[in-house]
């Protein structure tokens, strides 16, 4: 799509910013602590780095740009960002490091936004890899008339139709745009103005208030959710092929990954909308509690998708294709998760990818159960995976979310087999792991310690401990084992207030 742009010397020079990065006044030998960072950790603005014994790098003599600090790195700073130069001194490397990133993870950076030898084309890179970003947009302000999307061209002021948004979320558009460029809103019959803005980052964002999720009126929820819960066992039986042990396993997301994801949801956590969920089932419990919704943009959802797929491939032990990437959802205080399992065509292997939580007072574990459909519950942090087979493992989260402004957001892709759309019914592949059905020895709970949760007595807490230790590990405390529909519907009203619950069903 078109872009208004005018050239970089322009706009630096409009914006008056003509000083150069000082070596001396401003060198880092530390992420951490020679950046800045605002109370929650996170960057405050975007900076350019390039190592401080590399004088000749064109960084160095840049004109600091505008939304943009530039620093010069040595010792650790310049090994961290960028790794094996100091050994080597060769080349001129260059970084662009966003601004909303996390103190632990500020040192990683993507290959994508790193130039190892920046004496050619300098500017060019810098203003289509640093400065040049992405900007989603939701027309939540009116149904019936488009949202007229003007550009404000910095040298005149005057304006000039970018885009038109119609209403709704599947009708988002996503642009290229440039950090300082500014956009106005305005309504498409009246041409009053809605909103002006200027971009910052990678951007999305709605533009009005987003509707209610969906309509609860009429809907027996109750009955509804025995009904689904039924057919969810049913269909967790149909699939037969395998990919791993249990069906899951949690791990670590790349830094430099979880650093990009990171940036993203902080600089937009405020531009969160409803999730719309006419039409798409009861699977989050909409009619009790909002879901949030982030849109990731196109090109920041190319660069995930890469990375991911390459993560779950070497999991799932086949080569795979990707079918759909979802997210950024953010669950709410009170969100439920039914049990349930994903389409058997396009949702053989999965992603859970936890991007940001806070404010919870106590953990909302991922629950998961394996082949021999025993539940695991699997505690995620900011930057954990838990890879999973989602069309044939139950997964769920039963327990409401609870804490005062408690939030958790996660980010769902999905692959099959490449080029195999009825892998399901398929037998393994040569290679397989066999599932762990049976298990040796049993499995007990054991008092480990105490823990004082806010507004909650000292409690002592339990583990599981295994004869078997290729369980222990998530295995529910509980002990519980599903052995039909009828057990997912007793798990999901136990789950509801498990402190006045009297005994967990099918304690096995």
């Amino acid at each position: 799509m078109k872009i208004f742009q005018y050239s970089l010397l322009a706009f630096l020079a409009s914006a008056s910013l003509g000083a150069t990065a000082s070596a001396a006044n401003n060198v880092v030998t530390s992420i951490r602590d020679d950046l800045s960072y605002d109370g929650n950790g996170k960057l405050t603005t975007h900076y350019l780095v390039y190592p401080g014994d590399s004088p000749g790098c064109p960084a160095a003599s840049f004109p600091t740009p505008y939304k943009f600090e530039t620093r010069p790195l040595m010792g650790e700073a310049s090994q961290a960002v960028f790794p094996g130069y100091e050994t080597t001194g060769t080349g001129c490397p260059v970084a662009c490091v966003e601004r909303g990133t996390d103190k632990s993870v500020a040192h990683a950076v993507m290959p994508h936004r790193i130039n190892m030898d920046s004496t050619e084309n300098f500017t060019d890179w810098f203003e289509y890899t640093c400065r040049q970003v992405e900007v989603c947009v939701i027309n939540y302000h009116s149904r019936d008339v488009p949202i007229k999307l003007n550009w404000i061209n910095p040298d005149t002021g005057g304006e000039k139709l970018h885009i038109e948004l119609p209403f709704g979320e599947q009708k988002t558009r996503c642009f290229s745009s440039f950090i300082g460029h500014k956009f106005i809103a305005r309504e498409g019959d009246t041409d009053k103005e809605i909103l002006t803005f200027e971009v910052e980052y990678v951007t999305s964002m709605g533009i009005g208030e987003s509707p209610p999720s969906g309509k609860p009126e009429g809907i027996n929820f109750d009955k509804e959710i025995e009904s689904t819960l039924q057919l969810e066992w049913k269909k967790h039986n149909r699939i037969k092929r395998t990919f791993s042990p249990l069906g899951f396993k949690k791990a670590k997301l790349p830094e430099d990954v979880f650093a990009n994801m990171g940036s993203f949801y902080y600089n937009n956590r405020s531009n969160k909308v409803r999730e719309e969920w006419e039409g798409k089932g009861l699977f989050v419990n909409w009619w009790e509690t909002d879901c949030s919704f982030i849109q990731i943009p196109w090109a920041a959802k190319g660069i995930w998708q890469d990375r991911l797929r390459i993560l779950v491939e070497a999991w799932a032990g086949v080569p795979i294709e990707q079918t759909d990437m979802y997210g950024l959802r953010q669950y709410e205080p009170g969100a439920r998760l039914l049990t349930h399992v994903d389409r058997e065509s396009t949702h053989a292997v999965s992603l859970i990818v936890n991007v940001a939580q806070g404010n919870l007072s106590e953990p909302w574990p991922v629950e998961v159960f394996d082949h021999a459909d025993r539940l695991h519950e699997v505690i995620m942090e900011p930057g954990d995976i838990v890879y999973y087979e989602s069309a044939k493992a139950l997964h769920s989260r039963n327990r409401p979310l609870s804490g005062e402004n408690a939030f958790y957001t996660n980010l769902f892709t999905h692959y099959r087999p490449t080029g195999d759309p009825e892998w399901f019914n398929k037998p393994n592949a040569e290679g397989t792991p066999n599932t762990l059905m049976e298990v040796e020895g049993e499995c007990k709970l054991q008092a480990v310690g105490t823990t004082e949760l806010p507004n909650k007595q000292l409690g002592i807490v339990e583990a599981v401990r295994c004869d078997d230790k290729r369980l222990e590990a998530t295995l529910s405390p509980t002990l519980f084992k599903a052995t039909s529909g009828d057990d997912l519907i007793d798990w999901w009203h136990y789950s509801a207030d498990r402190s006045s619950a009297k005994t967990v069903p099918k304690r096995k």
